[in-house]
């Protein structure tokens, strides 16, 4: 197998894949775009919310928006040392919080306003409106962000767009993945590749056990 990088830039990268089944290089196309773990709020405690928005309305909004996420850093949160899932440690969580204190003008609550207790996890843009408020509404919240996969919820989805496509050769593909921002455009290759590798060795070991 060769692995090419035809294309580049901040937000896309595209790979020529050849002497490679296609099975292989769809499943790799598959994790790209939803098995790699990336940070996204999981969970959100609403401390004072007087806005329109209802406190359902306002977690699933914060849940949506695309975290950096420095990826060797934190642990998955059932692979954690701290065998808890449900709190986490540092070593598997982020809290983030929003406290828009007293204004005297109507505004919009910004994710440039998500304070993390990790410098390296933050919004991927500070542009993403989160809620208006009115003179007098406050909002005051505390989020925990937690490694995940988009198998499992969209939030944690890698990729915006993850597509394969044939060339003229036998065993050969174009690989284009655009990044949500969370993971750098060859973080996602890279990461994709290793997860692809281990996902293949643990059906290996799994087959060589029914043998026995």
């Amino acid at each position: 197998m060769s692995l090419e990088v035809i294309k580049h830039d901040t937000n896309t990268i595209s790979v020529k894949l050849s002497n490679i089944p296609l099975q292989y290089a769809n499943a790799l196309r598959r994790i790209c775009l939803n098995g790699i773990p990336i940070l996204a709020i999981d969970t959100v405690n609403i401390i004072e919310n007087s806005s329109v928005l209802a406190d359902e309305g306002l977690a699933h909004r914060l849940a949506l928006i695309p975290l950096k996420t420095p990826i060797s850093r934190f642990n998955e949160p059932s692979k954690c040392d701290c065998n808890n899932e449900e709190s986490g440690c540092s070593n598997c969580r982020v809290i983030l919080m929003i406290d828009s204190t007293d204004h005297n003008k109507t505004r919009t609550i910004m994710s440039s306003e998500l304070i993390s207790e990790n410098e390296d996890v933050k919004p991927t843009s500070e542009n993403v409106p989160i809620v208006d408020l009115a003179i007098g509404q406050r909002l005051k919240v505390e989020a925990y962000a937690r490694l995940g996969r988009g198998t499992s919820h969209a939030k944690w989805n890698s990729s915006n767009v993850s597509v394969l496509t044939n060339t003229n050769k036998e065993n050969e593909y174009v690989l284009t993945v655009e990044s949500t921002g969370s993971l750098t455009p060859i973080q996602l290759i890279s990461e994709g590749i290793k997860e692809l590798f281990n996902r293949l060795q643990e059906f290996k070991e799994t087959v060589n056990k029914m043998e026995l």
